[in-house]
């Protein structure tokens, strides 16, 4: 009898624990998108702590310190999100555009060109890398 309640008792509160790693994320997604990013960078640092592998708290991150003008600390987590998410759609954009701002054009080129493989939802940006490829291309020819 006590055997089974100390494993029932674990059982309870291993569910409890999970429950609130999620609510970080979301509570902290809540906060960014009430622009309280000094409360919402704590929580999604928080919920890396209990899920080291959840690549949307990297992207979060990763956008607070764009906002912040820390580049790179917001690099070094857009890299982390696409190291845990290879197909993440707005990191990888986020990457062009940062290669772009370096006006490292090669590396952009070749990030675009993942890009195109694996758009599903921003393939609309596309043609605004290329028309800005082509506008650093005038640009450097002239």
């Amino acid at each position: 009898m006590k055997y089974l309640f100390l494993t029932l008792s674990f059982f309870f509160f291993s569910v409890i624990a999970k429950a609130d790693k999620n609510n970080f994320f979301i509570e902290a997604k809540n906060l960014f998108e009430m622009e309280k990013y000094e409360e919402s960078k704590f929580l999604f640092q928080r919920n890396i702590v209990y899920n080291p592998k959840d690549a949307s708290s990297y992207l979060y991150l990763a956008k607070i310190f764009k906002i912040e003008e820390d580049r790179r600390q917001e690099e070094k987590n857009i890299k982390t999100t696409l190291l845990l998410d290879p197909k993440n759609e707005e990191a990888m954009y986020i990457l062009i555009d940062i290669e772009l701002e370096r006006s490292n054009f090669s590396k952009a080129g070749e990030l675009s060109k993942d890009f195109k493989k694996i758009c599903v939802k921003m393939c609309e940006n596309i043609t605004i890398i290329d028309s800005r490829l082509k506008d650093f291309e005038k640009n450097d020819a002239s």
